[in-house]
């Protein structure tokens, strides 16, 4: 069965859609439009709610900017494990993903805090594990400089080695609260990892029993080699962003090579790739949604986001102005680049052009018609070696979500491609996931 997730924001995915008139009029800080987020997914039968996340406000240097800013420049957002235990509590199946860095928090805190949020669910807890990509977080933790690419993930590689051995403290009978003999626990059954790396140390055992899940699952989503050699060897789902099916192909056989190479099984490697929805009673519906929600990018969002896509200072730039030149290599990510300065230049595109093909897909792909007519590109992706499921970007909150739920996912049901019922108990269970092995007592 292929494998949805959708973000569990209240704000929509489009980075304008909150400006829609289809959209929620007030979502900040607000746990019951979050609540309704979840339980609409879950109705869905999706496999997944999603938090990202970060350690800073961004573009406080910019006033237009700042004044526009959406969820991910992260200006009021809910800490994700808190958000994610409170929507625990209002939900039955669906499992719960939420984000923390291995650059700025401790493997110590992170462990603790997913294992109980593995017990507050009954078994649905997921860590997205990144590094982080905003050097202005470093400042936030008393480091003036966010560190480099190889060095975050060194120190990742460590910290999640560092998670699975605190995870694995606990045999799961360890427990044994014998009101006759006094003995709240057995001492054979625990371990102390005692866990010593370059960048990470830890002693344990933590101090939660062993989970629901043996451990949370772990999803990743980078895709630098550094971050293909961290999700290979530990995760088991992976987020991709994909331009196109044959980029997410060559990612799909590259990241199921790797697994195979390290002894694992490909099939117990999930890759979920990111699309932006945009899904109507008809096709002009969608469409006309499409061109509504760009008219409602400000030039200074726009520009903002396109900037970063390109790794391009685009400051004093007029919307209407034709693209820069992009040939010229630079230390940021070259492949985006070198895609949109092809695009720029066989059309010739402005500023404005540019970035309102950007911003609608956060550098993913934009699905736009039916549901008839997403789920023909949804199919085609799925069974063709391109993914094993998708994050489902809701362009409007909640417009798009009920479409999703009342529209597409009938859809896919109709086609066996997506399950009509929950048949699994935990999150793993419902991912295909096999169960975590029985940990091995330390000698």
């Amino acid at each position: 069965m292929m494998h949805l997730v959708t973000w569990l924001m209240g704000n929509s995915y489009h980075a304008a859609g909150w400006r829609h008139e289809l959209a929620w009029e007030r979502t900040a800080m607000r746990l019951d439009v979050l609540i309704e987020v979840a339980k609409i997914a879950e109705q869905a039968k999706l496999d997944a709610l999603f938090v990202a996340d970060g350690n800073g406000v961004r573009n406080m240097d910019r006033v237009g900017l700042f004044e526009a800013n959406t969820p991910s420049a992260r200006p009021t957002v809910f800490d994700p494990v808190t958000l994610m235990a409170a929507i625990s509590q209002h939900t039955s199946h669906i499992g719960l993903v939420g984000t923390a860095s291995t650059t700025y928090e401790s493997a110590w805190g992170v462990a603790r805090r997913f294992a109980s949020l593995d017990h507050l669910s009954n078994g649905r807890a997921s860590w997205n594990v990144v590094t982080g990509s905003n050097a202005g977080d470093s400042q936030n933790f008393g480091i003036e400089a966010h560190p480099e690419r190889g060095e975050r993930y060194a120190r990742a590689e460590e910290f999640v080695s560092a998670c699975k051995a605190l995870w694995d403290s606990w045999d799961e009978d360890a427990f044994i609260e014998r009101k006759d003999t006094g003995r709240f626990l057995d001492a054979t059954k625990v371990r102390t990892p005692d866990f010593r790396g370059r960048h990470v140390s830890v002693k344990g055992p933590l101090n939660v029993s062993r989970s629901p899940q043996g451990r949370p699952v772990l999803f990743h989503a980078g895709q630098s080699e550094g971050g293909r050699r961290l999700a290979a060897r530990h995760a088991d789902c992976i987020f991709e962003a994909a331009a196109s099916v044959d980029a997410a192909r060559e990612f799909y056989t590259d990241l199921k090579g790797r697994r195979a190479d390290l002894g694992g099984d490909p099939d117990h490697l999930k890759i979920i790739v990111s699309v932006a929805v945009y899904i109507g009673r008809t096709e002009g519906e969608a469409r006309g949604l499409y061109r509504e929600l760009n008219s409602l990018i400000s030039p200074d969002l726009g520009i903002d986001f396109l900037a970063k896509a390109v790794s391009e200072d685009l400051t004093g730039y007029s919307p209407d102005a034709p693209m820069p030149d992009l040939s010229a290599p630079v230390v940021g990510g070259n492949s985006i680049r070198g895609q949109l300065d092809a695009i720029a230049k066989a059309e010739r595109l402005t500023v404005r052009q540019m970035y309102e093909r950007v911003v609608p897909t956060m550098g993913n792909t934009a699905l736009i018609g039916t549901a008839v007519q997403i789920a023909d590109v949804m199919e085609e992706w799925y069974t063709t070696g391109a993914c094993d499921g998708f994050v489902l970007g809701a362009s409007i909150s909640p417009f798009t979500l009920l479409l999703i739920r009342d529209e597409l996912v009938p859809e896919l049901q109709r086609r066996g491609l997506f399950r009509t019922e929950y048949t699994g108990t935990t999150l793993r269970d419902n991912l295909g996931l096999p169960p975590v092995g029985k940990p091995t007592r330390a000698t």
